[in-house]
């Protein structure tokens, strides 16, 4: 008798998941099709069919939303992170402060917090109005949160290092910003990089939030579509499933290779 061990059935339990997703889909769809033959009415299959691009589109966008605002939070979280371990009260408190308001606040209400405080247009200099479009404010209000997880991550990251280093790096004359760059960062980038990439999936997981507030993302080009098409009942399923499936197919091998380099590294620790 053939035996898995928990590890292996942990590993293809996702994998089990996505495929009966597709297979769900497959046959919801064929089975709406089949009970729509007789009617004249379009399959669901053929809805699906003629707007999947349409849903694609909006798919392509949120992932334009996720790779933006994890480069901006990666970039301001780094930063605040730096801020955190600065010596100097007056720095550390404030980025502190920023960092727990941000990672305890949930992402919903800081997405309407940001798409009522940024303008829709601003003025440049010269006078000229520049329209600021709903998924870029989206795009700031999902960097917010990520951003001070990313700061954090930095913050334990560095603590996680032995004070050792840091007492041999001063014997040796080196001053803290030559210990950081040269000691102590080469070792925070492989503890941070497993973190980071899952943040970034949980990112792209939080992205059709923006639909709420009106951007035509997947989901919101999902619901537009199933509008269009008349609104019937037996639509829900293929339609929210597609939709489900092609999240799963993005982010299952990021979820695979961030295990795979935690593996790695925990091994080389």
């Amino acid at each position: 008798m053939m035996s898995y061990s928990v590890a292996r059935l942990t590993w293809r339990a996702p994998a089990i998941v996505g495929g009966l997703c597709i297979a769900a889909t497959l046959a919801t769809t064929f089975t709406a099709e089949a009970q729509d033959a007789g009617s004249g009415q379009m399959s669901a299959f053929a809805a699906l069919v003629t707007w999947m691009p349409f849903i694609l589109k909006g798919f392509l966008l949120n992932l334009l939303m996720s790779v933006l605002a994890m480069a901006l939070a990666t970039v301001t979280g780094l930063f605040l992170g730096f801020m955190q371990i600065s010596p100097s009260a007056f720095i550390r408190l404030p980025a502190k402060f920023v960092t727990h308001l941000f990672r305890n606040s949930p992402w919903l209400v800081i997405l309407f917090a940001i798409m009522l405080l940024v303008p829709f247009q601003v003025t440049l200099p010269g006078g000229e109005k520049v329209l600021i479009p709903d998924w870029v404010k989206a795009t700031i209000g999902f960097a917010l949160p990520v951003m001070a997880n990313i700061a954090e991550i930095l913050r334990g990251a560095i603590a996680s290092i032995p004070s050792g280093q840091w007492e041999s790096a001063e014997s040796l004359a080196f001053t803290r910003g030559q210990t950081l760059r040269h000691i102590i960062l080469p070792q925070c980038v492989r503890r941070m990089l497993p973190p980071w990439m899952n943040w970034y999936a949980l990112l792209t997981l939080m992205t059709p939030m923006a639909a709420i507030l009106g951007v035509s993302e997947a989901l919101g080009n999902t619901q537009a579509a199933m509008e269009a098409a008349g609104s019937r009942p037996e639509f829900l399923i293929p339609f929210y499933l597609f939709l489900m499936t092609i999240f799963f197919v993005f982010i299952y091998p990021l979820s695979i290779y961030t295990r795979r380099l935690e593996r790695r590294f925990s091994a080389g620790a």
